[in-house]
């Protein structure tokens, strides 16, 4: 059966509870559709996300690679269209803010994501769950990883699809902050699982 490696974050800034670390954890080891998923938890650190991650995909030679990220400001799940090279951002956990800082020196200016980023949004609208394509990554962690890892998989000549999905807060960590708009935490991890399950028919 063909592996696909899940990542998820850390909780970081004021954000105590991480949705995308809760999924992976709960995802591990599972088959769904054509994939048995392989989860890993990242760190929110500049210096060591994205060299962990190329690491898991050297030890686990997926098939495919999904990223996850929390982006407590929207409103829908939101599958990347593009990662740029830059980090340029808040402090991570580890207080690393970085300034208009290359993420590969001399790197193409930026990557398009391998998933099938419109089915995979399809496939939520029709089940009744906001999604839409997003065209920016930010300039933080999620950024830098989804960057970072189409890049290596690039020098490795590696094939695979793969990309970065940002989703929304769940009801629980919109409790205190009226203007954002939660969603169940079952309704997201149903998300990714959909999205698997477009991928293994792509």
């Amino acid at each position: 059966m063909s592996k696909l490696l899940l990542t998820g974050f850390e909780p970081f800034l004021e954000n105590r509870h991480n949705p995308t670390e809760q999924i992976v954890l709960e995802l591990d080891e599972e088959v769904v559709g054509e994939f048995e998923v392989i989860s890993r938890v990242l760190p929110v650190d500049y210096e060591r996300a994205a060299e962990m991650l190329i690491e898991y995909v050297d030890q686990c030679e997926p098939a495919a690679i999904m990223m996850l990220g929390l982006a407590a400001d929207r409103t829908k799940v939101t599958p990347e269209r593009i990662a740029i090279n830059v980090n340029d951002s808040v402090e991570d956990n580890s207080g690393n803010a970085p300034v208009d800082q290359p993420i590969v020196k001399g790197g193409p200016a930026a990557y398009f994501s391998t998933l099938p980023i419109k089915k995979m949004t399809d496939a939520l609208v029709e089940n009744g769950i906001p999604a839409e394509v997003s065209n920016t990554a930010g300039t933080y962690l999620c950024n830098n990883v989804m960057y970072s890892v189409l890049y290596a998989l690039e020098q490795k000549e590696m094939d695979i699809p793969a990309g970065f999905i940002h989703v929304p807060p769940t009801f629980e960590m919109t409790l205190h902050h009226s203007a954002h708009t939660g969603f169940p935490y079952t309704s997201i991890r149903d998300s990714i699982k959909l999205m698997i399950y477009a991928l293994s028919d792509d």
